[in-house]
């Protein structure tokens, strides 16, 4: 492994090596600048963490759970699998911990008017939440074909008094949806913030995201210190943009003896064209303000993305987990649909927990590999959401009628 003189990146101009930066329209570069010139104060400010850290504890319920989940530790046979139980969050998922940061930064910038992409819906729902909880007016940008996958979601947006304007362009999905929220911002440049829920888009969001997120490997690090008496082997995350995983991977980063493994989409198979792996199966390129791996043809045009998860559904990557893939210190692995769904089916019945797709595609890994690792092996899963959402496409899937 060729280790970089530290993981504590990005630089000054937000670059992760050759990942990362700043490509956006002229017009949105004073806007860009004003965002990071806040957070840097922010971050510097106790007062700010300490709002925060408020809200994590009395608001979204933090700290989640470490769990041991002793049934499925026990159908594997191998390693003793913990989940951060990140779905037991207010909203239902980790996009809480981003949303209430982003938000605190929209008042101290005097901003009321918040827009934002969803995929899955979670963003959205969390982003809907917390504009309600400070008075912000609130526009989602969510792509059609996800409305229809995810419209429970849709409908808690809509109860929480935001505005969900449909995205017919394109593949109809995140990517889109990502567009029309930054074509918004150009548009509505006074009194408008764009809240991104991932940790992609130009900088200081991948970064600004990757911290708030971070809440989650804090916790994970004295959890199973509390627990175990020392850190674990082995972390396991699903990877869409990538923020629940940069999230629980950066605070270990430097525990080089901590294996850390990404999960993507594989969808129905990396050698078709209907997945979502942009690491396994992309290349360089810029999308959305920045520079990192993306699906892409032999012109650089982007490629439509698959996967049963509306959340895993996007043909790009947050440029901090490019340069990790580069430099070696993460893995990278994926899975497809079918795995996806038997783990999510295992999950309910072996521990009574409803995953959502997204980290059910991290579960179907740690089944292949658990059972390979002795039994002393420490294993964390970020649990990133519940499944209630999800349980429309999978009876779909299934063939149920409810």
């Amino acid at each position: 492994m060729n280790k970089p003189n530290s993981y504590s990146g990005p630089d000054e101009r937000g670059h992760f090596g050759i990942y990362g930066g700043r490509y956006v329209a002229e017009t949105l570069m004073p806007l860009i600048l004003e965002v990071e010139k806040a957070y840097a104060q922010a971050k510097a400010d106790p007062d700010f963490w300490k709002e925060l850290d408020y809200y994590f504890t009395h608001y979204v319920g933090r700290p989640s759970p470490l769990y041991f989940a002793q049934r499925i530790t026990e159908h594997c046979k191998g390693a003793k699998i913990y989940f951060k139980r990140d779905e037991l969050n207010h909203t239902g998922a980790h996009k809480i911990n981003n949303c209430l940061g982003q938000a605190l930064l929209a008042k101290r910038l005097g901003r009321k008017r918040i827009i934002a992409e969803t995929g899955a819906g979670q963003h959205g729902v969390a982003t809907a939440t917390v504009c309600a909880l400070f008075g912000l007016k609130c526009i989602i940008y969510m792509g059609a074909r996800d409305i229809e996958r995810q419209m429970p979601n849709v409908f808690r947006m809509k109860l929480l008094g935001a505005e969900v304007i449909p995205v017919k362009s394109g593949s109809q999905t995140l990517k889109d949806a990502m567009n029309e929220a930054l074509r918004d911002w150009v548009s509505n440049v006074n009194g408008t913030l764009y809240l991104i829920g991932t940790a992609a888009g130009p900088h200081p969001y991948p970064a600004m995201v990757r911290d708030f997120q971070s809440i989650i490997g804090r916790e994970v690090r004295e959890q199973i210190m509390a627990a175990e008496g020392r850190l674990p082997d082995t972390l396991v995350a699903c990877i869409g943009g990538g923020s629940n995983a940069i999230g629980l991977f950066h605070p270990f980063l430097h525990d080089e003896n901590v294996k850390l493994i990404g999960v993507e989409a594989a969808g129905l198979g990396l050698n078709t064209k209907k997945h979502a792996a942009s690491l396994a199966k992309g290349q360089p390129g810029v999308l959305h303000g920045s520079r990192t791996y993306l699906l892409q043809d032999d012109d650089g045009q982007i490629q439509e993305a698959h996967s049963i998860s509306a959340g895993l559904d996007y043909p790009g990557i947050g440029p901090e987990h490019s340069w990790l893939k580069d430099e070696g210190r993460v893995e990278y692995v994926s899975a497809t649909d079918k795995e996806a769904l038997r783990a999510f089916q295992l999950c309910a019945r072996l521990e009574g927990i409803i995953p959502a797709l997204e980290p059910s595609h991290a579960l179907a890994h740690v089944l292949k590999l658990a059972p390979r690792l002795p039994r002393d092996h420490l294993l964390v899963m970020n649990m990133c959401g519940r499944g209630d959402k999800d349980i429309f496409t999978v009876a779909k899937v299934l063939g149920v009628k409810i």
